[in-house]
């Protein structure tokens, strides 16, 4: 065991768990113990924490609102780089984790911590993500993870732990299921959910309307982009943060968003995932819209593959390593031109792109068009073809010798 910090802070939300955790630290430790939360849009109820968490021991709780540098720091850097794990994850849970680290990070600094502690468990990722953006920042700090290290083993032996020590934690019956929500998604896993062949039940789903229960009309969004960012919604400009918590609640009036995947962990093992992900489902299909009449076509095909490398480099936790930065500059000089709209057409769960307009636009009626025109000469497409064809003519030339 690593000596004995002075002072640790730990990634706290006054739940169970947590709460079991500080007062484990104090005896393991002996440390003072500063308890913090980032509120990166989960839409729980934060105050208290700070009563709570001294009740249990801590010298005091820092909260830290960091809504709009998650989106704008975090999500629409992802975003410009149309991110997705596996072909289906938008990386809800895994772009927060830098985040909150750095939130964490400048916490643990500006409080004089020597130390960090957290309650991710010793099967997940979040452990490597937390971890692996820590260390990036401050090299020295030293990390305690209980999950790894204490002989609690279930929920029932935390209950036992806050019985034998009188801690103040009210324990309430576990949900069927885990759950973590920002402000991009909502994620479910765990419980009833592991069998891949069960169908999730409704009752799950806290942002999203089920098929049924959506609106007969359809709705229609209009987007702007500067830059490959999102910045206004049916001509309001709007902080990042406010932009994405509107695009939320309309995709969650029409059912938008809703994923159900098999993932491969870091770690090595597979596991079901359950997201709701209304919002930035929406800003990904706007995207490509804008992206599709601004983007030269091969920079556009080697942006594209390099995604699944950047998505894993996400999923895996290295935000903040020199690759994922290396690809980062490349992904947002690939935007420079993405300024445009895109209107997009929501109904009953499906998303539509319908229009995209940019004065910058490669796209040219003029050339597409199927009328006759005077500035393409389709007798050229000979020559074109014919060259491009010389390497497969090479080949089955040989073949016949």
């Amino acid at each position: 065991m690593s000596a004995s910090p002075k002072k640790i802070l730990l990634a706290y939300s006054g739940g169970l768990d947590t709460s079991v955790i500080l007062v484990w630290l104090k005896e393991r430790y002996g440390s003072d113990i500063v308890a913090f939360c980032a509120d990166v849009g989960q839409g729980e109820e934060l105050s208290g924490l700070d009563e709570k968490a001294k009740a249990t021991g801590a010298l005091k709780c820092v909260v830290a609102d960091i809504r709009e540098d998650f989106v704008r720091d975090y999500v629409f850097p992802m975003l410009r780089a149309n991110a997705v794990y596996e072909g289906e994850y938008l990386l809800g849970t895994s772009i927060a984790r830098p985040a909150i680290s750095k939130a964490m990070m400048d916490a643990a600094a500006a409080e004089g911590c020597d130390a960090i502690a957290h309650g991710a468990t010793g099967k997940g990722n979040d452990q490597v993500r937390f971890e692996l953006s820590a260390l990036a920042m401050n090299p020295r700090i030293q990390i305690i993870a209980p999950w790894r290290e204490w002989e609690i083993k279930s929920r029932s032996d935390c209950i036992q732990f806050c019985a034998d020590r009188n801690i103040p934690v009210t324990a309430t019956a576990e949900k069927p299921y885990s759950m973590d929500a920002n402000a991009f998604h909502i994620s479910y896993e765990g419980g009833i959910l592991e069998d891949p062949w069960a169908e999730p039940p409704e009752e799950i789903f806290r942002w999203t309307k089920g098929i049924d229960a959506t609106p007969d009309e359809p709705r229609y969004v209009t987007i702007q982009y500067e830059h490959g960012n999102p910045v206004a919604v049916d001509g309001e400009r709007l902080s990042p943060f406010a932009l994405l918590d509107r695009l939320n609640q309309i995709g969650a009036e029409y059912g938008v968003g809703r994923v159900d995947v098999v993932e491969n962990r870091f770690v090595g093992m597979k596991s079901r995932g359950v997201y709701e992900t209304p919002g930035g489902t929406i800003l990904q299909k706007a995207h490509r819209a804008v992206e599709s009449i601004t983007m030269d076509r091969e920079v556009m095909r080697i942006r594209d593959s390099l995604i699944p490398e950047y998505a894993a480099l996400v999923y895996r936790g290295f935000w903040f390593a020199p690759e994922r930065e290396m690809l980062q500059a490349l992904m947002d000089d690939a935007q420079r031109d993405v300024t445009g709209e895109a209107r997009i057409k929501l109904h009953k769960g499906n998303i539509q792109v319908v229009g995209r307009r940019a004065e910058k636009s490669l796209y040219n009626p003029e050339f597409a068009t199927f009328e006759a025109d005077t500035v393409y000469h389709q007798a050229d497409a000979t020559g074109f073809i014919r060259l491009n064809a010389l390497r497969l003519r090479l080949r089955a030339l040989r073949d016949e010798r």
